[in-house]
């Protein structure tokens, strides 16, 4: 990847954490201890189009700020860990598809978000057990797997949309280039 593509995933990955934050704080419906957000579906955009280690970034410093900004300061350490392990386990799944079918697949993004909200249920279940307790962790399953599922549709419907723009494509395209070529 030379110079000017590292560049622009940087940049991007910059980008994809204020939009991951914004989404997190736009639209809150509060539950038990935490809110129900559409953040998740930038997560797994994240995690999709910038790869697992940019994309895990970038969600886990965006869901993190979020976190922070909104008050939730307990949450956000453990909140950085878990979406940049969401984000981090969709850019896993969805590249293997990338290697095998050289382009966009919705299975793809599917099979990512599903294994990026299954990260974020388990993980937010674990932090709340040490957190308030089993009861209050199996309190907050449902919203999670609601906030969970609204995510997926939400980046099943906007991601094939990112990667109609060019420079996200090209980032995306750029990602496998030197591990695979696409006229393969």
């Amino acid at each position: 990847m030379n110079t000017q593509n590292k560049t622009m995933r940087i940049v991007l990955a910059g980008l994809f954490a204020a939009l991951t934050c914004v989404a997190t704080m736009i639209i809150r419906i509060p539950t038990f201890k935490g809110y129900v957000h559409i953040g998740d579906c930038m997560v797994i955009a994240s995690g999709v189009i910038l790869g697992p280690v940019a994309g895990g970034l970038a969600a886990g410093i965006g869901s993190m700020l979020a976190d922070l900004l909104g008050g939730y300061y307990i949450f956000s350490v453990a909140t950085f860990v878990i979406k940049f392990a969401a984000a981090f386990g969709a850019g896993v799944v969805f590249s293997a598809f990338w290697r095998v079918f050289k382009k966009y697949s919705l299975p793809g993004t599917v099979l990512a978000g599903v294994a990026s909200e299954v990260i974020v249920v388990l993980g937010y279940f674990v932090f709340e057990i040490f957190y308030e307790g089993f009861a209050a962790a199996v309190v907050e399953i449902l919203p999670n797997c609601v906030q969970g599922v609204t995510g997926l549709v939400l980046a099943a419907v906007l991601t094939p949309v990112l990667l109609q723009i060019p420079t996200v494509r090209d980032v995306r395209v750029n990602l496998k280039m030197k591990k695979t070529t696409l006229n393969s």
